[in-house]
């Protein structure tokens, strides 16, 4: 956030910080000519779904559709590189596959039954495929910083999205770590939070190396929006250590009051956020017990605080291991991302059904 102290001394951005809240659009309805409520379902009673995007994140959501969801059914693998190693596994599981992007997708005779699009490509192309994909009355999940429609972090405001044709799924980093903003501001205002995630190297494609100054401006602006802090920052580091660390984050909020009954009801908060998180990511957990330190009288920090408070400063360390159901479980920020797209579009494909099944009776 530009102008706000940082909360780890000496900590730099990749980036510049631009929350870019004009970035976020208004979703736009869905066209009269395709029910929202109207689901595409195989003879397995599933919803059919398609995944836009052949590499690690694509790739993983893939994976996890066909081995744990049992409401969701993936009928098309959309990419652009026709040796890429997701469009050649998802050949081998026996998915359709068209490596001719979202041309290529509504060209596929499996368009007509599939009802919701998960979009794991870059921010960039993430606009077309959205514009293509809601003329034709499909729900879009964004798994990219394009941040076209509401951000949305599954424990914190799913459900007030459902009706959303278009939801964003922040960033790895923000799906990591806004919870426990939330968790937080639950109890007491959240004057500054500053999120610092740290991933491994290899686990970083293309797609999100292309996606840095997004990734960054996107989470900042989510943790304002969806977390409730005043003011948001995001750093994101790229570890190169061999071998690769798994994920981890650290979380700090600066809060306007350090009393003893406060610091309790933010730990369980916190402890309670985490345990919310783990039913749909169980490699998520807490590193060390919550910090929680007053601000000294001196420390620039307290020009952020709420005048008159006494402020605190909030520290949280978390640790997300992937389920290595496509990259080995270093990679828990490509778990946590698929795994809380998958968290939404189950539920969004539950809500679809449930209305289409009120509206038949």
């Amino acid at each position: 956030m530009p102008g706000a102290a940082s909360l780890m001394p000496g900590a730099r951005a990749i980036s510049p910080i631009n929350p870019g809240a004009g970035r976020v659009r208004a979703p736009a309805p869905l066209p009269t000519g395709r029910t929202a409520l109207a689901t595409a379902t195989s003879g397995t009673g599933k919803t059919k779904v398609a995944v836009i995007g052949s590499g690690n994140i694509g790739t993983d959501l893939m994976i996890k559709i066909l081995r744990t969801s049992e409401v969701l059914e993936i009928a098309a693998m959309v990419g652009i590189d026709a040796e890429s190693d997701g469009l050649a596994r998802a050949r081998r599981l026996k998915v359709a596959t068209t490596h001719e992007g979202i041309d290529g997708l509504l060209r596929m005779p499996e368009f007509d039954d599939i009802e919701i699009v998960f979009d794991a490509t870059s921010a960039g192309a993430h606009a077309r495929n959205d514009e293509l994909l809601r003329a034709r009355g499909r729900r879009v999940i964004d798994l990219t910083p394009a941040a076209i429609g509401p951000y949305v972090v599954p424990p914190v405001n799913l459900d007030a999205h459902l009706d959303a044709p278009n939801i964003n799924m922040v960033t790895c980093g923000g799906q990591a770590t806004i919870p426990i903003v939330a968790a937080v501001n639950a109890v007491t205002p959240v004057a500054y939070a500053e999120i610092v995630a740290s991933i491994a190297s290899k686990s970083a494609g293309p797609g999100t190396r292309a996606n840095i100054d997004e990734f960054t401006e996107t989470t900042a602006s989510a943790i304002e929006k969806v977390g409730g802090a005043a003011r948001g920052k995001a750093i994101i580091v790229l570890n190169p250590a061999e071998p690769p660390l798994v994920m981890r984050d650290t979380v700090y909020c600066l809060i306007g009051t350090g009393g003893q009954a406060t610091q309790g009801a933010v730990v369980a908060s916190v402890t309670r956020m985490v345990d919310r998180v783990r039913e749909y990511v169980p490699g998520y957990r807490l590193k060390q017990q919550v910090q929680i330190e007053k601000v000294s009288a001196d420390d620039p920090l307290r020009q952020l605080a709420p005048d008159g408070s006494e402020p605190a400063k909030v520290t949280v360390f978390l640790e997300v291991t992937g389920a290595a159901h496509y990259l080995p479980a270093y990679a828990g920020n490509l778990d946590i991302m698929t795994s809380a797209a998958l968290r939404a579009g189950e539920r969004l494909a539950q809500t679809l059904t449930q209305r289409e099944g009120a509206t038949a009776r």
